[in-house]
């Protein structure tokens, strides 16, 4: 019993430790009696129930029954040399590549993502 517990306590921060996504939650403005059928962005934007869309920052967002929840699409390069590269974001794909600072055509190695 102790066994499967243990493994499954490493299972679990296995999955804690890849999955270190930035989220965030915004709460919905809910009036006693009125069932929510829409969410109110930080843009203004008004959003279906359970729908789903990217924000301009490239974070996935959906609109819930008491709040909005929303997580960064983009990964960050780690391990990489930081003396002789540089990041590049590209906003249109939500992605960071990592290049070297005297020719930015030629890319990095990098040894992780944190998404």
């Amino acid at each position: 019993m102790m066994n499967i517990l243990l493994g499954r306590l490493a299972i679990f921060a296995t999955f804690v430790t890849l999955c270190n996504a930035s989220c965030y939650f915004i709460p919905n403005k809910i009036v006693p009696g009125d069932s929510t059928k829409e969410c109110l962005d930080l843009e203004g934007n008004k959003h279906p129930l359970n729908s789903r869309w990217r924000t301009e920052n490239c974070d996935a967002c959906v609109c819930l029954e008491k709040d909005i929840a929303c997580c960064s699409l983009v990964s960050i390069p780690v391990g990489y040399d930081r003396h002789n590269c540089q990041k590049i974001f590209n906003k249109e794909t939500c992605k960071i590549t990592v290049v070297e600072k005297k020719d930015p055509n030629r890319t990095c190695g990098v040894s992780g993502w944190i998404s």
